[in-house]
């Protein structure tokens, strides 16, 4: 019988399931939307249960339409939004925001209520603070701990479990309480090169009650991704899921980080691991950049140990909006509604349509036609790299009084090449550190246009690959199930062996120039803001 893999990712709006033969090859995928609540306050909320839910009518779904028997699935991995769920006395959701419905329990990445907390902690200057690219940010866990232990402190100290989402789904399937290095090092502070939590660092901050439990609601048990859990699906894990009990259950990864498993170790003529940058476009951009030895570039988190390449170093940088900031922009313009529409009738989203207009309107080669004077900083959700910025704000510049469908697309396209000239701010700090990259590979939804992975070439002046396959986040994590299923040693043989290179975009050298303008330009705009809100 074939040997099957699961990966099933939970991103921001939706829960997926992808299956997957043994040479990484996509038999079928299916999905479900997850709830989420919106308050004052940058307050983002979502359902562990909703998601649970979610994520079982999806692998139903996959297998339906796969046509697989459960017995053919031989391994499982999760990936997830670094999102913080919190649970009571037996698994019981408790509530974490201002609503008190403990249905809410989950604080997603894109929360910032915590952004004083994390000033606060950033103000400490403790040591630990050098793996996170020396600041702090409130999309990370400590900072949303300590909201919660000053702001609902009956919550707090009722608590049973302190979880990151991917760690809440695997122990949902399995039982185990051990977490993934890759979360609790990327997000949680966790000193992944020395094996230890640092109890001094949890005292400075205000969360001593965590360091005096010996970090017991956060995870004592630390292990590998693709670790095999447990002894696999629960009985009711199975039964929810369609599966089969014991079926193997790896260890998980941060959803970006399944995106980088799933890229940057794949067959190709472009090296490998050590010179290639995982860019994950997804609501959210990352980029993971690997290294033999670790590299501390200010602004950039990490560097991580062993978090997404056993034994190498990981520093992760990106824009905390990336295709919810594109859609935020065109949404702004006067002919969003139209265009939406026809969108709608033509099936597609209007980021998509959006896309293929430029195309019809010469694609990347007139991108300096297309954008006219039209510049976009997108930083609508703050700075995550190179400035560990929170507060900084989108700017866009050269207006006119265009409302037609060209000044849209062309609004369009300049906010892809604002995310293509943040992306190239991270790899210029991180080089002046010593992390060489000549190649980026993308992954995640708006990746799957040439458009997009041109303008990002033509914008950083790398090479951009795509992955051969349509799915590469969810081939990460099936490729965690491989190694659970020991059809793999570890996750590097397993990228290796079931990834390859697609399609590659290499940098225009007629756009180089003007590239190189639009990037002062870009620069300028962001300081300005820094002095507008500096005062």
């Amino acid at each position: 019988m074939a040997r099957h893999y699961l990966g099933i990712d939970v991103g921001t709006g939706s829960a997926r399931a992808g299956l997957f033969d043994d040479t990484g090859g996509l038999v079928a995928t299916d999905k479900a939307d997850i709830q989420m609540w919106r308050e004052a306050g940058d307050i983002v909320e979502q359902s562990s249960e909703d998601i649970w839910d979610a994520v079982c009518r999806s692998v139903r779904g996959a297998l339906k339409k796969a046509g697989v028997a459960p017995d053919a699935v031989a391994g499982i991995g999760f990936d997830a939004t670094c999102s913080l769920v919190v649970l009571g006395e037996g698994g019981k959701p408790l509530a974490v925001g201002p609503s008190g419905d403990p249905a809410r329990n989950i604080i997603v990445w894109m929360d910032h209520r915590a952004a004083d907390q994390a000033k606060r902690i950033n103000r400490t200057g403790d040591k630990v603070l050098d793996y996170v690219g020396g600041q702090i940010s409130p999309e990370m866990e400590t900072p949303k701990l300590l909201w919660l232990s000053e702001n609902m402190p009956a919550t707090f100290a009722g608590a049973w479990q302190f979880m990151d989402l991917t760690d809440f789904l695997t122990w949902r399937s399995t039982g185990s309480l051990a977490r993934s290095i890759c979360t609790v090092t990327c997000k949680w502070t966790y000193l992944g090169h020395e094996h230890r939590w640092d109890a001094g660092y949890f005292r400075k901050i205000g969360l001593g009650a965590l360091a005096d439990e010996q970090f017991r609601r956060i995870g004592t048990e630390i292990v590998p991704g693709g670790t095999r859990l447990a002894e696999g699906l629960t009985e009711e894990a199975a039964s929810d899921l369609g599966l089969l009990p014991g079926t193997p259950v790896a260890a998980g990864l941060i959803d970006a980080h399944a995106g980088g498993v799933g890229t940057v170790g794949a067959r190709g003529a472009s090296g490998g691991v050590l010179n290639r940058m995982a860019y994950v476009f997804g609501t959210s951009a990352c980029t993971m950049s690997t290294t033999a030895e670790p590299a501390f570039v200010p602004g950039v988190w990490g560097p991580y140990y062993s978090a997404m390449v056993p034994g190498l170093w990981l520093n992760e940088g990106g824009q905390s909006a990336a295709g919810a900031a594109i859609e935020q922009l065109i949404q702004m313009h006067p002919h969003a509604p139209e265009a939406t529409h026809a969108a709608r009738n033509a099936g597609q989203t209007l980021a998509a349509w959006l896309g293929l207009e430029a195309e019809r309107l010469g694609g990347a080669v007139a991108v300096p036609k297309l954008t006219g004077e039209m510049h976009v900083v997108p930083e609508f959700l703050g700075n995550r790299a190179p400035f560990a910025d929170p507060d900084a704000r989108a700017l866009i510049a050269g207006l006119g009084m265009e409302t037609g469908i060209d000044s849209l697309v062309g609004l369009y396209v300049a906010g892809l090449c604002g995310l293509g000239y943040g992306a190239r701010q991270i790899v210029a700090v991180q080089r002046k550190q010593g992390v060489a990259v000549d190649t980026i590979v993308v992954s995640g939804g708006a990746a799957q246009s040439p458009l997009v992975r041109q303008i990002l070439a033509d914008a950083t002046g790398l090479a951009v690959a795509a992955s051969s396959s349509p799915e590469p986040v969810l081939l990460g994590s099936a490729m965690l199930g491989a190694v659970a299923a020991g059809d793999h040693d570890d996750v590097s043989q397993a990228m290796e062996a079931m990834s390859t290179l697609g399609e590659m975009h290499m940098p225009q050298p007629e756009l180089a120039e003007w590239h190189d303008r639009r990037f002062k330009a870009f620069e300028a705009l962001q300081g300005v803001g820094r002095e507008i809100r500096n005062g």
